[in-house]
């Protein structure tokens, strides 16, 4: 072959080689969000993104998602040899109960035959609630089930509904011995207790009145499904009274479901004065507020302070003095400037300022100077929210936390003998937390009496319970009585004395939302060296805020905070993690 043919056929070669390259285009693995929208288009659910794995050579990638109702996961598959299709494997996690098993499940319960009266189950089967009534009729029991949390729950009430004289219906425990009834409803022990010492102490509001109590417990949603229920019929199957814990109380103060709670004032109960008068938290007013008029507020307090080992501090800041500490911590400046150095000098001495990224979040959480979900129904992440991103993600990369979540079994251990310096948390999580996991019972044993308590950094609070009355009560003056004494009253027999005291059977001593009533309480906790705690935490409650609380908290919480874990552990990048966690709460959550 001649020099001029090699060449005429190297360059047609190469015109071909550049001709294919011109249309070679690269095969990129579909993004996240498209392979989430290809799995609710084919299963008409939502659902989220559990794990994704792409081969180094994006060749091939899988995806594994579950449906938001917990009844499915799909395993999704994708090769760029067909890089038009999805191959879905699904399996079925959860399946509906049948009307047999919720009817087994109410008879074991209560020893005795009943009959269903009427069934009530979702569309896509993630939902249903079955009401049965016993073979003497004389009271009914609705069955709640949810695919999110698979057990059965239920509550009972009377058949015959209001009764003349429900302190004798064995069903529906009642309190007091008078021809008018109060209908009381709340989610644990708690509600009973408080009502018995209150009829005990009244004896003028038991000849009158008869307070029946009805608990639902909150597990799976299931007292709020039955207090909704309640509430929208209205007369005898609405309670006068009702008890809401924080995760879900905007909901009723002022979400969705406040148009049932009565206004203090339309109570007859002054309270804008008796606030002022009892010093009450004011994150509880405000959590407590609509349209600038109080409809709930809370009892025991549940502010948050700082709580530290006194034999760390005082090896590596050569002082145990809570006001010290504060200094060095920047408590209540509203920065975490200082706590990062303080995090700096704890780590050089070999100590670890926290067990784990968590262990801040609920300062980060409720203090912030905007809701998750602004007047136009649109998703905020403020900055004190976006900042914990970074937080969680330094407290992991630095070395300064244990990487232990909040309620595992490392984070239990970390208040014993450890190398954890803090934890931020209530009055609630000294006395039922720290000191049944610090491996000792009095002064000496394993961390016991090595805790002290300061303000943190920023406000904030982790908890509590709210009390309402119903606007269309036909009690409203013994409503307003009861309602009063369980929130505002601040004299010795009042509930918020009784509570600081341990009157009420708790085994210890509780915060309350009442300054007045902590200023003249002592609790001079042994497992914080003696210290009067109480002293902190009314300071702790002056400094919590509750203004930018909404309905839809509970949950999209949970939902930040997974994302923010996975960027914190290097599994997403910052911009991608807070991408799909707007995208997962925009697609369908906020109403």
């Amino acid at each position: 072959m001649t020099a001029k043919k090699i060449l005429a056929l190297a360059i047609s070669l190469s015109m071909l080689l550049g001709l294919a390259a011109c249309n070679f285009k690269k095969i990129e693995v579909p993004s996240d969000k498209e392979v989430k929208k290809e799995v609710e288009d084919e299963y008409d659910k939502k659902f989220k993104l559990d794990s994704s794995d792409v081969s180094k050579d994006g060749s091939e990638a899988e995806w594994v998602f579950i449906a938001k109702d917990g009844t499915v996961e799909v395993t999704v598959t994708w090769s760029s040899k067909k890089p038009n299709k999805f191959d879905m494997e699904e399996e079925w996690l959860i399946v509906l109960p049948s009307q047999s098993d919720a009817e087994r499940f109410v008879e074991e319960t209560y020893g005795k035959p009943f009959d269903m009266i009427y069934e009530d189950i979702s569309d896509d089967e993630s939902e249903a609630e079955w009401v049965f009534i016993d073979e003497d009729e004389t009271f009914e029991v609705t069955v709640y089930w949810s695919s999110s949390n698979p057990e059965f729950h239920f509550y009972e009430e009377a058949y015959t509904g209001h009764t003349d004289d429900p302190g004798n219906n064995s069903n529906v425990p009642g309190y007091g011995h008078g021809d008018e009834v109060i209908h009381l409803w709340g989610y644990s022990s708690d509600a009973a207790a408080i009502v018995e010492k209150f009829v005990e102490l009244h004896p003028d509001f038991a000849d009158k009145y008869t307070v029946a109590v009805t608990i639902v417990p909150t597990d799976g949603g299931g007292y709020q499904e039955a207090l909704d229920k309640a509430l929208a019929a209205g007369e005898d199957k609405a309670p006068d009274i009702y008890m809401v814990e924080s995760n879900f109380a905007v909901k009723y103060t002022q979400g969705d479901m406040s148009k049932f709670a009565a206004t203090f004032k339309e109570l007859g109960i002054d309270a804008d004065n008796k606030i002022k008068a009892a010093e009450i938290a004011q994150y509880s007013v405000d959590i407590g507020t609509r349209d600038g008029e109080v409809v709930a507020l809370s009892y025991q307090s549940t502010s948050g302070a700082m709580i530290y080992r006194a034999s760390i501090a005082k090896q590596v800041f050569g002082t145990d003095d809570p006001a010290e500490i504060e200094k060095i911590f920047g408590a209540g400046t509203g920065s975490w400037d200082k706590f990062w150095d303080a995090a700096n000098t704890l780590k050089s001495s070999g100590y670890k300022v926290v067990s784990g990224e968590n262990d801040v979040w609920q300062a980060c959480s409720t203090n912030t100077s905007q809701p998750w979900v602004d007047s136009d129904h649109n998703l905020v992440i403020s900055p004190e929210r976006e900042e914990y991103f970074d937080f969680a993600k330094k407290l992991i990369d630095e070395g300064f936390a244990n990487g232990n979540n909040s309620w595992s079994e490392g984070w239990y251990k970390d208040m014993q003998n450890s190398d954890v310096f803090c934890y931020f948390g209530p009055d609630w999580m000294i006395n039922y937390v720290m000191m049944g996991n610090s491996g000792g019972y009095s002064v000496g044993e394993g961390s016991y009496g090595d805790w002290r308590v300061c303000l943190p950094p920023v406000g904030f609070y982790w908890g509590g319970t709210w009390v309402l009355g119903n606007r269309n009560t036909d009690q409203k003056e013994g409503v307003a009585e009861l309602i009063e004494w369980i929130t505002l009253d601040t004299s010795d027999t009042g509930l918020q004395y009784l509570w600081a005291t341990d009157m009420m059977n708790n085994y210890t001593q509780d915060t309350v939302t009442s300054n007045v009533v902590m200023a003249k309480v002592h609790f001079d906790c042994d497992f914080c060296g003696g210290q009067n705690i109480f002293e902190t935490y009314m300071k702790c409650n002056v400094l919590a805020s509750g203004k930018n609380a909404t309905q839809y908290d509970e949950t999209i919480n949970l939902y930040f905070l997974d994302y923010a874990q996975q960027y914190a552990y290097g599994y997403f990048t910052r911009d991608d993690a807070i991408f799909l966690f707007t995208d997962m709460v925009n697609d369908g959550y906020i109403d």
